[in-house]
């Protein structure tokens, strides 16, 4: 009798986890969660200032993830992405699967003037083109940048972790406010999630910097505030909302948003506000000095990623997570 051949349910394939440069504290947090090790990546440049990837690790017939989420500076950790994409499709990797906690380009998704690039689909290509089998994002900045990519996208969001901080207080007479209007599906799904109501700001953006809040649709008067973007970056949106809340009476607000980028000083005006009591944010991009800014609070994504990994490399249902 011939030996029987394995079924498809003994085949394990190892996991294998590197990281880029731009956020090695997490990729190790989730290894830490995985109980795998975190395999190293050289990293050298030449001359010509060109970029040279090696993964000190096997690939061949592995399960591979690769760490690294689009933050400044951008361009050069999307190359070193790209550049180890190469290498683990050149290593015979079984699957290949872009562990993005932050796509940087999901705000390039639209064609709204005259001769511009769509970025986010562009990157998307790039990245497939690369190498890529599977992405694994978290709150990507719309929903249509999903549709993007030309490989199986698992997109997480992070309303769960900020929910959770936000039952330990007390939410009898607070309201979500979401900046914009693109954005209330995802404020209602959070307010559901705390019991409580939820506004919008009616938003105009007429460039990165500045833009104008010219209402705010929904009772908060007298109510407090949790204030819920995808990011903040400048904070032009969440400086603008707080001015039209106190013109319309709310209390005293929080801020909460999954990608904490802060540039320019956003979080050091956050912090001599009046009006914000605290600053909530996840580890999705890595924060230097600023983490030491009394207001704010860092919330850890690295069990939820670890855990859609676990499930993406077992062939398990990664939707079930959100519920």
């Amino acid at each position: 009798m011939p030996n029987a051949q394995p079924s498809e349910e003994t085949i394990v394939r190892d996991i294998a986890v590197f990281s880029g440069s731009a956020h090695p504290e997490l990729a190790a947090e989730i290894c830490a969660h995985l109980d795998v090790p975190l395999h190293p990546v050289r990293v050298d440049r030449f001359a010509n200032d060109c970029l040279e990837i090696q993964l000190q690790a096997n690939c061949r017939e592995r399960d591979v993830f690769l760490v690294q989420p689009l933050v400044p500076p951008v361009q050069e950790n999307l190359v070193e992405l790209l550049l180890m994409l190469d290498a683990a499709k050149g290593a015979s990797a079984a699957r290949t699967t872009v562990v993005m906690s932050h796509y940087a380009y999901a705000r390039s998704d639209k064609k709204d003037e005259p001769r511009i690039s769509i970025g986010g689909r562009l990157v998307a290509d790039l990245l497939t083109a690369a190498g890529a089998t599977r992405v694994l994002a978290m709150t990507l900045h719309s929903p249509q940048v999903h549709g993007f990519f030309s490989v199986p996208v698992d997109h997480l969001h992070a309303l769960s972790e900020l929910a959770a901080h936000f039952r330990g207080y007390d939410l009898s007479n607070t309201v979500v406010v979401s900046p914009d209007l693109g954005n209330a599906k995802e404020a209602s799904a959070f307010a559901r999630r705390l019991g409580i109501p939820v506004a919008a700001g009616a938003k105009q953006r007429f460039s990165d910097d500045r833009v104008v809040i010219s209402d705010v649709i929904g009772e908060v008067e007298g109510r407090d505030i949790i204030v819920l973007d995808d990011e903040i970056a400048r904070g032009s949106t969440v400086f603008e909302l707080l001015e039209r809340l106190r013109e319309r009476g709310a209390g005293k607000a929080r801020v909460a948003c999954t990608h904490g980028l802060f540039a320019d000083g956003a979080l050091e005006r956050l912090q001599a506000h009046d009006d914000v009591l605290e600053v909530v944010c996840t580890n999705t991009v890595p924060l230097g000095k600023e983490k030491w800014i009394p207001k704010l609070r860092v919330l850890s994504i690295a069990p939820a990623l670890a855990e859609a990994m676990r499930r993406i490399h077992n062939g398990e249902s990664v939707s079930a997570l959100f519920h």
